[in-house]
């Protein structure tokens, strides 16, 4: 499979994941009015209340990234001309404007990027990256966060929990409306009450799952990506392989921003079971992709 067929697979995946989303908050909007005989008001408010937190998110979420990380910086061409040039040269080569470059003084080999667009973006890498990974390996991992900014990932992903967000609200909001109101029901007020029920406790749960999907995808679509800008999977592959023979976790790891970086933050071998709640892919996938491009 050759780079750009990788990326058109991966695009159409998330499409229909992002349909699903909108489809299960259609349905719980519809179900839970229903259920509450007519009380879509507060089912509006509720998502006002989601989408007002997720604008806030949005602006000011790569601040807090990084404040999360203990990032430094922004780094200039004086203070570390190696990544500066290295990061500079793809970014011509991507047609990407410049982003500010943040050091995470950790021995663990990572690294992440965030803002909401290419004109507001930071890259954050460890110590551990720089002084463990080779030219190409590092060039491979700074190719694959750089396609993240490309590629928009930081504002689909906030679409993303935008949904989480109205689903999880939802839930909420309709347990403590029916069991806490008490209010009386007729006979196809309790059918859509039990139905109401079901979809809040097994919603968010699918809502969850499919965000980390998302995320999921993404990753192998900014490893695609990033092999075009560099040309050579090999890179990015043995940078992969480094980060799953150390196992090592970043001594700041979040859970809340964990999927921004470009391997789990966390270590220790997963479980089929644990996968499915997984930010990333298993590294061996995304290596054997790496290595099965043209």
């Amino acid at each position: 499979m050759t780079a750009y067929n990788q990326i058109a697979s991966n695009k159409r995946r998330t499409a229909i994941l992002i349909a699903i989303f909108i489809i299960v908050i259609i349905a719980l909007g519809y179900v839970f009015s229903k259920a509450m005989e007519g009380g879509i008001a507060g089912v509006i408010f509720a998502c006002a209340i989601a989408i007002g937190m997720s604008l806030i998110s949005y602006y000011s979420g790569d601040k807090i990234a990084l404040w999360t990380s203990g990032a430094h910086g922004p780094v200039t061409k004086e203070q570390n001309a190696y990544v500066y040039r290295l990061v500079e040269n793809l970014c011509l080569t991507a047609g990407l404007a410049m982003p500010k470059i943040y050091l995470i003084p950790d021995a663990a080999i990572n690294a992440f990027a965030t803002g909401r667009d290419p004109k507001h973006a930071s890259l954050a890498i460890t110590q551990g990256a720089i002084d463990k990974l080779e030219n190409e390996e590092l060039e491979g991992v700074m190719a694959h966060e750089l396609s993240h900014i490309k590629n928009y990932d930081i504002r689909l992903m906030m679409v993303v929990i935008v949904c989480v967000s109205i689903t999880t609200l939802l839930a909420n909001w309709f347990f403590r409306f029916n069991f806490l109101g008490g209010r009386k029901k007729g006979n196809a007020g309790i059918l859509f009450l039990l139905l109401g029920v079901m979809l809040a406790i097994l919603s968010p749960l699918v809502a969850k799952l499919i965000q980390l999907a998302i995320s999921r995808k993404r990753e192998f679509l900014a490893d695609a990506s990033g092999v075009l800008l560099t040309r050579y999977p090999e890179g990015l592959a043995r940078a992969l392989e480094k980060i799953q023979a150390e196992n090592q976790p970043l001594m700041r790891a979040n859970k809340a921003t964990a999927h921004l970086y470009i391997a789990n933050p966390f270590s220790g071998k997963k479980s089929w079971f644990a996968n499915m709640f997984s930010t990333h892919p298993p590294i061996a996938e995304r290596i054997k992709a790496l290595r099965s491009i043209a």
